[in-house]
């Protein structure tokens, strides 16, 4: 069984002002020049899932100008349970709503029919960024695997941001700091629990798959000292460090304050060390291990997004990424300037044209 989008349409989203793109299940090679749109189309893409998509933009950012009238995405999207067709909206700059099947739904329900992976330029410096992009990275494949994880994250940055407004004011009224703290502790430990189990998958995908890229050995650490794994544990030292925390008018202890640590298995490498070619086939390789677990699991791969990466590859490294994604049965939508990029694809892939007139982006249809 595949997952994959049949039809995309997008009016007024970014340069797009009218686009609507008919597909089948497999990869899809975007190309044309820089600033053409292309990346437009898989941002709207990465948007069907959950979360603010792989720009992290807001709904007035995404809008076309100078006419910010609000923008609209359809997709017909085939899966496991069947085809399901959604549409996102944002009307003025106002939050996104979101409908599958005609009905109005949160934007949580997204990660139960479609799950999105993707890996653009911006990640290429995940291992010698902060620790928050690092966070950001593995809870997207958390979520891949575990959709009420978008649930636990948002009620644990809630009732964070209330602790951290007790903290600043100074106040120390034990009861309110253990209301919030709670509440801090039952989504954290959950966070915990769903980070570890998302590592261990990945890990388990990654023994014995035959790969040209290399194995990443991943391990979760925190920024300042062990994060209690369990619920009781969590509370207790939210409780305990009242005062360290006052002082500081933040909370310094839980699953925010973890890191992802990396390893190029079979040198032994921090992947934070490694040149940059190896940290990009480190990204690579765990895009596809998360693609491989899931298609265990869930019974299809999941959609990917590949933005610029075959620019990055040599012909060999291109024709084994290619190999793999056809091997997985993977929609994967990947953009590049030339379709020479994509001759190793030849016709297990639909070429689709993407240029720009008169300021606006033009999408042709797919060509075989």
């Amino acid at each position: 069984m595949s997952l994959y989008l049949s039809r995309l349409t997008l009016s007024h989203f970014r340069s797009h002002k009218r686009a609507a793109v008919d597909v089948d299940a497999r990869p899809v090679a975007i190309y044309g020049p820089n600033g053409a749109g292309k990346t437009n189309l898989i941002e709207a893409v990465s948007l069907l899932s959950p979360g603010r998509g792989m720009r992290r933009a807001s709904a007035q950012e995404m809008a076309r100008r100078p006419e910010a009238l609000g923008w609209k995405i359809g997709a017909l999207l085939h899966g496991p349970e069947g085809t399901h067709e959604i549409a996102i909206r944002s009307e003025g700059g106002a939050a996104r709503q979101v409908e599958i099947d005609g009905k109005p739904a949160p934007q949580t329900a997204l990660g139960r029919i479609a799950r999105v992976l993707w890996l653009i330029p911006s990640m290429d410096r995940l291992w010698i960024e902060a620790p928050e992009g690092r966070r950001r990275f593995l809870d997207r494949m958390t979520l891949s695997f575990f959709p009420d994880h978008a649930e636990a994250s948002l009620a644990y940055e809630k009732a964070m941001r209330e602790r951290n407004r007790l903290l600043k004011e100074q106040i120390r009224d034990a009861h309110w700091y253990a209301a919030l703290e709670g509440q801090m502790a039952a989504s954290g430990a959950a966070i915990q629990r769903n980070r570890q189990a998302a590592l261990d998958r990945l890990a388990r995908a990654q023994e014995g798959a035959e790969t040209s890229f290399p194995t990443a050995e991943l391990a979760l650490v925190s920024t300042e000292a062990d994060i209690p794994a369990t619920e009781a544990d969590l509370r207790a030292a939210l409780a305990e460090s009242r005062f360290r925390d006052m002082a500081a008018g933040r909370t310094l202890i839980g699953p925010h304050r973890a890191d992802l640590y990396g390893v190029f298995a079979a040198k032994g490498v921090p992947a934070s060390d490694c040149s940059t070619g190896e940290q990009k086939a480190l990204l690579i390789s765990l895009i596809l291990a998360n693609a491989r677990a899931l298609s265990a699991e869930v019974g299809a791969p999941p959609i990917l997004l590949l933005d610029e990466v075959a620019a990055h590859l040599d012909a060999n490294r291109r024709a084994a990424l290619y190999d793999e994604i056809c091997a997985l049965g993977a929609q994967a939508w990947m953009t590049g300037t030339g379709p020479e990029l994509f001759a190793e694809l030849g016709p297990r892939a639909q070429l689709l044209p993407v240029s720009e007139e008169d300021g606006q982006s033009v999408v042709e249809n797919p060509v075989e």
